[in-house]
């Protein structure tokens, strides 16, 4: 019987834009909850519930030039959490490899797909009148969370689907789209000793 170790890494990634320190445990206890502080308080909600739904530990902090705006800020922490999440995986030996969700968050529905198939592949679409109105939720640029999962994507090196199907409210709609990613991420990296250690015809990921 195959005994697995816990999975966790740390990645550091400091620029002249921005410093990032990004902690992911991806086998945490329980109602294990996040610590995250990126100076974009809607972000860092955001993060903290994708890492509750996702059954992940993680710690995020980031200080960036937040006086220019929010935009390196967040794309150079989802790189970093792209980053850890490949680390963690390492060999992604007897993972499930894939994950979707389709999550409703009051009146919005998103849903999120993910391969772990070392091919880095993002897709972001909505249904019509399904997509963000306001240009901001709290400090957090509407326009900047389809880049953060394309950012967390290409650094894990996974294919990435995000769709938002319904919904009114933007706070709504992105809640639902981190929650489903989480949701579906926890589905793709769970492991199962009695499944195919590499799931895929290639021999390799």
């Amino acid at each position: 019987m195959t005994a697995f170790q816990p999975r966790t890494a740390r990645v550091a990634r400091t620029t002249a834009e921005t410093d990032v320190a990004v902690e992911i445990a991806l086998d945490a206890a329980p109602g294990t909850v996040a610590d995250v502080s990126t100076g974009i308080g809607f972000f860092d909600h955001m993060l903290v519930l994708f890492a509750r739904h996702g059954g992940f530990g993680l710690t995020v902090r980031a200080a960036g030039d937040l006086h220019v705006d929010d935009h390196h800020t967040v794309e150079d922490v989802g790189l970093a959490l792209g980053e850890a999440l490949a680390a963690a995986l390492g060999d992604k030996a007897f993972v499930a490899r894939y994950g979707h969700a389709v999550v409703p968050m009051d009146e919005a529905l998103a849903r999120a797909a993910v391969d772990l198939s070392g091919r880095p592949y993002f897709v972001f679409s909505a249904e019509p009148g399904a997509g963000f109105e306001r240009e901001r939720v709290g400090e957090l640029s509407t326009e900047m969370v389809a880049h953060f999962w394309q950012s967390v994507a290409t650094a894990a090196r996974m294919a990435l689907h995000l769709t938002l199907l319904a919904g009114q409210n933007d706070h709504h709609r992105a809640e639902a789209l981190f929650k489903a990613a989480g949701r579906a991420l926890r589905e793709a990296v769970r492991r199962d000793a009695g499944a195919d250690p590499l799931p895929s015809t290639k021999g390799t990921f």
